[in-house]
């Protein structure tokens, strides 16, 4: 079981405890991203993309962002952008971005994303350049 954390005191992970949460984390976020997705091409099949009901897909997309955002606070990660999620290491941040299966990536407090750095098994670290970015 995990635990739930208090959103002001946060939390700190090392590699193997937020790897042991990222399967719970992935579900949570593969689930938002289905619905976000699915509501999305309702927006764009609309001929009307300023309507009423155009308006209420946007509501109800805007609320799934925030529910995942506050379910991946509460699980002790911080989300740092659409589907990316950072874990506190002490040092910097462990970072996640769906679809990516396992934490491989790491930066400090002040790099973010574009400052991803590959973790290894043996704690170096490793420049990357993250094609995907």
């Amino acid at each position: 079981m995990f635990e739930i954390i208090n959103r002001q005191y946060g939390r700190t992970f090392t590699l193997k405890t937020a790897q042991e949460i990222l399967p719970l984390v992935y579900r949570v976020t593969d689930e938002a991203s289905k619905k976000v997705k699915y509501l999305m091409g309702c927006i764009d099949a609309l001929p009307d993309k300023k309507s009423f009901r155009a308006q209420e897909f946007e509501i109800e997309v805007n609320a799934i962002i925030e529910k995942w955002q506050n379910k991946m606070e509460r699980l002790g990660a911080k989300p740092k952008g659409l589907w990316i999620a950072d874990f506190d290491n002490g040092d910097g941040y462990f970072c996640w971005r769906f679809p990516e299966t396992e934490i491989l990536y790491k930066h400090g407090y002040q790099d973010g994303f574009t400052g991803r750095m590959l973790v290894s098994l043996n704690g170096d670290s490793y420049a990357h350049s993250d094609s995907t970015n």
